[in-house]
């Protein structure tokens, strides 16, 4: 197989973007990068430390500036945070440079994945779940501007999930060449 340009995986926290991309990319032979892995890396401190110390839109702004950057790199799978693909222009330039796949999953599969985890800055409120909810909502008509999409389902295995994601990408010759399912 062949990747030609970056796959970006997008979507809501806990959609799985990272242990998929890892699969995706173990699979491809090709880098695997993570956009919040850079930004904490730079700025050595954890993405709940920024959101404090500087804020969401602040947040934001570097994250553009990460993915602009990791995007020149070699084809390769990208994860980037759940919001970064709300930016008109960092998804203008992830369709102009690569392409987006959404890992499209439903409230309840979300929450069974993050509720436990305290590291979600935005879900630090007295509702956590409605705060999910209200976000999954209002991200949506982003996330449906993604190139492709590949549904999440509570069954599949991370590898599952992996093999939903090269089928999709099979379907874009210009992406990815020799995928045999």
């Amino acid at each position: 197989m062949k990747l030609h340009k970056t796959v970006v995986l997008v979507g809501m926290m806990g959609a799985g973007k990272t242990a998929i991309g890892k699969h995706v990319a173990q699979l491809l032979g090709v880098p695997f990068r993570d956009s919040d892995e850079a930004i904490v890396a730079a700025a050595q401190m954890s993405i709940p430390e920024i959101f404090a110390r500087d804020g969401e839109a602040f947040f934001r702004a570097r994250e553009a500036e990460v993915i602009a950057r990791l995007m020149r790199k070699s084809p390769g799978i990208l994860s980037v945070g759940g919001g970064a693909f709300l930016r008109a222009e960092t998804r203008a330039r992830i369709h102009e440079q690569g392409v987006s796949v959404w890992l499209r999953a439903d409230l309840d599969l979300l929450w069974q994945r993050v509720r436990a985890k305290p590291t979600r800055p935005l879900l630090q409120t007295d509702d956590p779940q409605g705060t999910l909810a209200r976000l999954l909502a209002e991200r949506t008509p982003d996330y449906a501007q993604a190139d492709l999409v590949a549904d999440a389902d509570p069954a599949y295995s991370i590898a599952k999930m992996a093999q939903a994601v090269l089928a999709e990408l099979a379907t874009r010759p210009d992406v990815l060449e020799g995928f045999q399912a």
